[in-house]
């Protein structure tokens, strides 16, 4: 899988001569011929669910490729909504190659429209963020009550699955197993809950094979043709905790190849996460897209 660099400009948000399904806090999804989507992804990055003034150059690209390279790795036992990521291959019209090729080529997928699920798929294998202050103030975790004694970024004997709502507005809210099945029913929640699982840890031990620890993450699944499928950014920067393997040790807070780093700014200046966001530092914006630039290669031992 080669990835071309035609364009290394920062994209905050596309435009394109299509129908416009909607904006998300870092993709642009078009409306495609045939029951498909065109799904974008700009340099946008959100935190503390909002988005930030300032592109991360090559973040999208970065977004892009890695979602794809797991969907084909994963391919064979879990089916996905991918088409392509070549554009030549999407049937855009002549023009809308010619005048937005540049900006498309590596951060775009063609996709099947599914339905998404109304729960956001998190597991975590690792003691660390909102769920290192669930346990240390409940001695559990969105309800999965643990040992005594956990150390901070420990790891779990087994990772667990705890399900969240999908906000429009405002942070996604962790709920229990049984209001999954209450909002999905019990088959697709039950479903998505072992795939979840599954995904984690086949995914955490490839990572962990590249000096890539994967202390938590979230899947986004969808409903197409009545079949349960993966859908939108997989085991990204983004969408993941990434710590490096080596110098791990459990007890405080580990170095992070994703948007840690910008979480952990805001955190030192005391923004108050409501919008509008602040401007980034520039060596806060660099060091950002270094890092994604980083897990990729490790990952895939390609560089974007």
């Amino acid at each position: 899988m080669a990835v071309l660099i035609s364009n290394s400009e920062p994209i905050m948000e596309t435009r394109l001569p299509l129908p416009l399904a909607g904006r998300g806090k870092v993709r642009d999804i078009y409306e495609m011929p045939g029951d498909r989507l065109l799904i974008v992804s700009t340099d946008r990055l959100s935190a503390f669910d909002v988005v930030l003034p300032n592109p991360i150059p090559l973040k999208g690209r970065v977004l892009t490729q890695l979602s794809v390279f797991w969907l084909r790795r994963f391919e064979n036992w879990m089916p996905h909504h991918l088409i392509t990521a070549d554009i030549s291959q999407m049937g855009l019209p002549a023009d809308v190659l010619k005048e937005h090729g540049a900006v498309l080529e590596g951060r775009t997928m063609l996709v099947k429209k599914a339905r998404p699920l109304a729960i956001e798929c998190v597991v975590r294998g690792y003691v660390a963020g909102s769920g290192w202050k669930d346990y240390l103030r409940t001695g559990a975790i969105c309800g999965h009550e643990l040992p005594r004694g956990i150390r901070q970024c420990e790891k779990l004997q087994q990772p667990i699955f705890t399900p969240a709502t999908k906000e429009s507005s405002g942070h996604d809210i962790n709920i229990s197993r049984d209001e999954a099945i209450r909002i999905e029913g019990e088959d697709l929640a039950r479903e998505a809950e072992r795939m979840t699982l599954e995904l984690y840890e086949k995914g955490r031990d490839y990572a962990e094979s590249r000096g890539i620890l994967i202390a938590d993450t979230k899947f986004e699944f969808g409903v197409y043709q009545g079949q349960l499928i993966l859908i939108d950014e997989v085991l990204t920067p983004d969408s993941s905790r990434f710590w490096p393997k080596e110098g791990y040790e459990s007890g405080h807070d580990q170095p992070s190849y994703d948007k840690q780093i910008v979480r952990n700014y805001l955190l030192d200046i005391r923004w108050n996460q409501t919008p509008p966001g602040p401007e980034l530092p520039q060596e806060v914006v660099q060091k950002t897209s270094q890092a994604y630039r980083d897990v990729y290669k490790r990952l895939t031992g390609l560089e974007i």
